[in-house]
């Protein structure tokens, strides 16, 4: 999260590029970085949501397309949690990022079949490290069944995290409002909200499109796996889990203590 957040939009010139009536024509960088364009200006929100690609090919191609006058920085708008809402609106996906997902899909239901685990590798190599130690750590679980909360909570502080959790759609929303976890483990099927739609805003969101977050369902469809990848989700965990896991995914996205977690995969299910 070092770089500069910027806010950008398109110029004149690339807006016209961009209404073209054939845009398949355009190379596939351009058609996704306009789309995200249109999604979200901001540069943090468009790094997030290309976390497979490096930090660095992100904002050369921001550059890029500064330099040829199809984008401008814009004046910054002053986003904060109080404007955070849960929004339906996804980001647009190419044709080919769509394929790529489903076939991503696929191996991830090979590897949660067998491990109840997926944690796109590519998306966490771009992440940078926590600094923070375990015990400074704050896990936020959003789970609304009271005994899958439980063995969630009791599981992550026996590992020595701070953990918190709540139950609804509605109280994670005031919880992120006066306080920010590190990491959230959000279930899908919410009395009062969808774990993707959730997942689209906070990915959305200036101040949170970079917080990790899990996926902790007991669906494992592909077509909910390919859709949590799409919209960035950084790890899926499927239920029932074993009593190490939650641990290991967590010590991951933090990469936390990283060799000493893979050294404990075999026994982390």
């Amino acid at each position: 999260m070092s770089q500069e957040r910027r806010f950008f939009r398109l110029t004149a010139e690339g807006r016209s590029i961009w209404s073209m009536r054939d845009k398949a024509q355009l190379p596939l960088e351009y058609r996704r970085m306009f789309g995200l364009l249109d999604y979200s200006g901001h540069s943090s929100v468009i790094r997030s949501l290309l976390g497979r690609f490096p930090r660095a090919e992100v904002e050369a191609s921001l550059r890029t397309f500064e330099e040829l006058r199809l984008v401008e920085q814009a004046p910054r708008p002053e986003v904060g949690i109080a404007e955070l809402r849960w929004q339906v609106q996804a980001p647009p996906l190419e044709p080919e990022d769509n394929t790529y997902y489903e076939e991503v899909s696929n191996f991830a239901d090979i590897s949660l079949s067998r491990l109840g685990v997926y944690l796109p590798n590519e998306r966490l190599f771009h992440r940078p490290p926590s600094s923070k130690a375990l015990a400074e750590t704050l896990a936020l679980v959003v789970e609304d069944d009271p005994d899958q909360c439980a063995i969630a909570v009791l599981r992550l502080k026996s590992a020595g995290y701070r953990v918190a959790a709540v139950a609804s759609a509605t109280e994670l929303l005031r919880y992120l409002r006066s306080t920010m976890p590190d990491a959230i483990f959000l279930d899908i099927n919410l009395p009062d909200g969808n774990g993707f739609d959730i997942l689209a805003s906070l990915r959305r969101h200036p101040l949170l499109t970079e917080l990790p977050v899990a996926m902790l369902t007991a669906r494992t469809e592909r077509a909910d796996i390919a859709r949590g990848l799409a919209l960035a989700a950084d790890a899926y965990v499927t239920k029932p889990y074993g009593a190490n896991t939650l641990e290991y995914v967590l010590r991951c996205l933090m990469k936390q203590e990283a060799q000493a977690a893979d050294q404990q995969t075999a026994q982390a299910y």
